[in-house]
């Protein structure tokens, strides 16, 4: 079976920054026709769950309280890139408008609860390897 990333929050893991999930139901037909490896780059670099929602501004990564934490932002996006080659990855399910995982949208940089488009820091990281990308609303896609 083809191996794919999906974010784990997707998979009903409470990772999110406020400690839920963004389960989707349609994750459990993708178990039948991929391996899944599940994903958490903000986790993997070190942000505690729950945690101050952030947004980029500015090419870095600040939280609501103003804290810069664009370098556990990296550390999680290099871990996702070391799974990817370790297990030769080549797609992920990524959750559409995260700093991380955005896929074709996130949001301003200004805690506004307005989306732009752009792309999360692993989501772009992951572009440039060539993985190809889908987010939650392209699941149908995958089933195929």
């Amino acid at each position: 079976m083809e191996v794919i990333l999906v974010s784990a929050c997707l998979l009903g893991e409470n990772c999110k920054y406020n400690g839920g999930n963004n389960y989707h139901e349609k994750i459990e037909l993708l178990k039948k026709k991929y391996d899944i490896i599940p994903i958490c780059p903000e986790v993997l670099g070190g942000l505690s769950t729950p945690r101050s929602p952030s947004e980029i501004k500015n090419y870095r990564v600040i939280n609501k309280e103003g804290l810069d934490v664009t370098k556990n932002f990296i550390l999680g996006r290099d871990k996702v890139i070391n799974i990817v080659k370790y297990a030769k990855v080549r797609k992920a399910l990524l959750k559409e408008n995260s700093p991380s995982c955005g896929v074709n949208h996130i949001y301003d940089g200004k805690f506004s609860h307005t989306l732009i488009n752009g792309e999360g820091i692993t989501t772009s990281a992951l572009r440039k390897l060539g993985i190809e990308i889908y987010s939650e609303n392209d699941i149908e896609e995958l089933l195929k």
